[in-house]
């Protein structure tokens, strides 16, 4: 579909436009009375978002991110599916899974009564998602962008028989300084620690950061806060068919091995993932939907 053919079908006036963007890509650009976004085409991937109350961003994007077709973008949040981390068997396929760098198509897009804009966005199925994935199924991701950001990430099993899916809305939040944060929420969740040895631990009071932290809380259904001392704002993460919850930053040296973080870019964000990894994988039975849905407000400390 043109960029003229994404306009005339799904853009509405003064709210939502699709727009070229670098090296081909296409974004809807969404800006109404409550806040903003860009969304990716391909990736169904969310760049940023800011409701309109904040100076800051609420979503995070690297300034040296790479916006090429087939590679995954350094920040906002990418849509890691049908599996989370490496694949269980194949060591070839990409970590994380291959929506988020495959196109996706929009099928539905609404200004709402209460000056929200909606958009819905398809993955488009092809021969190389195909040979990694052969199961009947169908991923849409639902966006709601206005005083808060909502997306459910809605997983269709068109087959007959159960298929098992790992998921994550990989989101990078905006922040003052890492070492001067707070998550909340996960206070006395086990999580496996993947920095150094590998072990399983249970968390004791807030997470606090002074090094690389990499790890996947499970079992956990809990609201999480990122209290931010340097922007003087509360991040709020709540969601609903997630059981795990992801926390990361690389810090310094593994930052600088990426490349697109930029010389001090990890010090402005942190990932805090909703998530089905791990012992939570989620097994959706024939004719049925996962739905997982997050949604992301600020608030003034």
């Amino acid at each position: 579909m043109t960029l003229a053919d994404l306009n005339s079908r799904f853009g509405i006036a003064d709210q939502l436009t699709f727009i070229d963007g670098p090296n081909g890509l296409v974004f809807a650009e969404i800006d109404n009375a409550l806040g903003s976004a860009y969304i990716c085409l391909q990736g169904a991937h969310i760049t940023t978002f800011r409701p309109k109350d904040q100076v800051e961003p609420v979503i995070w994007v690297s300034k040296f991110a790479k916006f090429a077709p087939g590679k995954s973008i350094r920040g906002g949040a990418p849509v890691c599916w049908p599996w989370f981390g490496a694949h269980a068997t194949e060591s070839s396929f990409p970590g994380h899974g291959f929506a988020r760098t495959v196109m996706w198509e929009v099928t539905h897009s609404a200004a709402l009564p209460g000056g929200e804009t909606e958009i819905t966005l398809a993955l488009l199925e092809t021969e190389q998602t195909h040979a990694q994935w052969p199961h009947k199924t169908r991923l849409e991701l639902n966006v709601i962008v206005g005083k808060s950001l909502k997306a459910s990430l809605n997983t269709s099993n068109l087959g007959d028989t159960p298929v098992q899916i790992g998921e994550a809305l990989h989101t990078y939040f905006q922040i003052g300084d890492i070492e001067e944060v707070q998550v909340t929420g996960l206070e006395n969740t086990v999580y496996l620690d993947k920095v150094g040895e590998v072990a399983r631990k249970t968390q004791s009071g807030a997470i606090t950061f002074n090094g690389e932290v990499d790890r996947v809380y499970v079992d956990t259904t809990a609201t999480c806060t990122i209290v931010d001392a340097r922007l003087n704002r509360r991040i709020v993460i709540a969601k609903t068919g997630s059981r795990s919850t992801v926390v990361w930053t690389p810090w310094t040296e593994k930052a600088d091995k990426m490349g697109d973080f930029g010389p001090d870019g990890w010090r402005q964000m942190v990932c805090v993932e909703s998530a089905n990894a791990l012992e939570n994988g989620v097994t959706v039975a024939a004719g049925e939907t996962h739905r997982m849905t997050v949604e992301y407000s600020a608030e003034a400390m």
